[in-house]
């Protein structure tokens, strides 16, 4: 059993005595326990079976790099990719989500220090062999949503929305460079006010990293599936992520366009979860999914697509919106 190669792994290793603590999971298969030391130190396992979750080698990669760019990733202390375990440091128990329901006044700090650290981390080239989101593979990752979510499975509308959502893809970067993190979202962010500069966001759960635009994790971080985002604050940090480096008009218009992209994926994604892998709470969701789509969809130029999506996705009983 699963349980029993857990416990032989660790009993190899220093930590075969801490005391162990489950820790709430993701959308995925792994599981990660918080293991605590004599002296209370910490650290974290993560159990990722190779059969459900595939090599951990991207994860392992992605947070050396981003130590290197001095970003506050965790270390990884021990690794056995046969066996899907890997020990890594504890960056801390407060993400942003947990922060801001205590202290609701520091979302804009929060926040504004974060996109300083998308800038650190797109100022430096991505690691190769990386996937990118490039406007074919962008358009191709909506096909959840059809098979999931849709209240009208018509072809012709699928097609209809998916050329519009690749069209717009090219618009806005056909050939994308920077890396993405892509998980980017308040759970994922752990405060930690003692550290200073960047360090004061431990990052997690990127092991789906892939090459997109700027916009896309920005996108993540405030169009949250799992908490509302003060949405005066969307021009401001469009305007510090652009910088010198982006004009803000055509950065704002890339923001909406992946933010799109991302929202119908995740929409197939969440009714997915609940539909194959009976996990309901995810239902709960989709709402605060939908209602980002149609802020979206709002915007200057999207009319013709905002009522595909409508015709498409449009709540109903059926499609569990």
């Amino acid at each position: 059993m699963r349980s029993a190669l857990v416990q032989d792994w660790l009993a190899a290793t220093e930590w075969s005595n801490w005391k162990r603590t489950p820790l709430a999971g993701d959308a995925s298969a792994r599981r990660y326990e918080r293991l605590f030391g004599p002296e209370n130190q910490s650290v974290i396992l993560m159990d990722a079976p190779l059969e459900t979750c595939g090599s951990q080698s991207r994860f392992v990669e992605i947070a050396d790099h981003l130590n290197q760019l001095s970003l506050a990733a965790p270390t990884v202390l021990a690794w056995s990719e046969v066996d899907g375990l890997v020990v890594l440091s504890d960056l801390g128990e407060v993400d942003f989500a947990r922060h801001l329901v205590a202290a609701p006044q520091d979302e804009s700090a929060l926040y504004s220090s974060t996109v300083e650290v998308l800038k650190t981390l797109q100022a430096a080239p991505p690691p190769s062999g990386l996937s990118k989101m490039t406007p074919d593979v962008g358009a191709e990752m909506i096909g959840l949503a059809f098979e999931w979510a849709a209240k009208d499975p018509s072809v012709d509308l699928a097609a209809d929305i998916t050329a519009k959502i690749h069209a717009l893809l090219i618009e806005v970067d056909p050939n994308p460079s920077v890396l993405s993190l892509r998980d980017f979202h308040a759970e994922n962010l752990i405060w930690r006010p003692t550290e200073s500069g960047a360090s004061r966001i431990g990052l997690l759960d990127f092991q789906d990293a892939f090459v997109t635009h700027p916009t896309y994790d920005l996108a993540s971080l405030l169009r949250d599936a799992r908490r509302d985002v003060n949405p005066n604050l969307l021009n401001p940090l469009i305007r510090q992520l652009a910088g010198d480096d982006h004009d803000f008009d055509d950065l704002k218009h890339a923001f909406h366009v992946m933010a799109i992209q991302r929202n119908l994926r995740i929409l197939g994604i969440f009714n997915r979860l609940a539909k194959l892998d009976g996990k309901m709470s995810y239902l709960k969701l989709v709402p605060r999914v939908w209602g980002h789509l149609q802020t979206d969809l709002a915007e200057s130029g999207l009319s013709d697509l905002a009522r595909l999506v409508e015709r498409a996705f449009g709540p109903t009983e059926n499609n569990l919106v």
